[in-house]
């Protein structure tokens, strides 16, 4: 039941991000020109997210342990601010900012199998391998 709740849940994700343009490269690059034709478009879908989203986050803080399908819910993370985070942040940002693309749209670009969605995906997928063994040769796992 879960799986499937999951898989409703990004099918819902991706069909937002197509309906509001966000797949679109251009349009995320027209949001991040701050000195230009600035779009704010994505402001506004970020806002419709966190209304979404607040009610359920300011819950899980209070304490809720459990889903409201029964399943518990993981402990509320330590707000550390730290070089792992400021950068992945970074890289994160500087990618965003070249390719006008993230992880998200990028699943949902692929399906209209331009050539810029197979490039973003190869590097996300060549970073995740590149991050896990940076992260296992510095735990000294092999």
């Amino acid at each position: 039941m879960l799986t499937l709740i999951a898989l409703l849940s990004g099918a819902l994700f991706g069909l937002g991000l197509v309906v509001s343009g966000m797949i679109d490269p251009a349009k995320v690059l027209g949001f991040l020109n701050l000195f230009g034709a600035w779009d704010p478009s994505l402001v506004v879908v970020m806002g419709g997210a966190l209304a979404v989203f607040a009610p359920g986050y300011f819950l899980w803080r209070k304490g809720h342990s459990r889903c409201v399908l029964g399943s518990e819910l993981p402990r509320v993370p330590a707000a550390t601010i730290d070089a792992r985070l400021v950068g992945g942040a970074l890289i994160f940002g500087i990618g965003w900012g070249l390719a006008g693309i993230c992880p998200g749209p990028a699943i949902g670009l692929a399906g209209s199998l331009q050539w810029q969605a197979g490039v973003f995906i190869a590097a996300m997928v060549a970073g995740l391998w590149l991050a896990g063994r940076l992260q296992s040769a510095g735990s000294g796992k092999s």
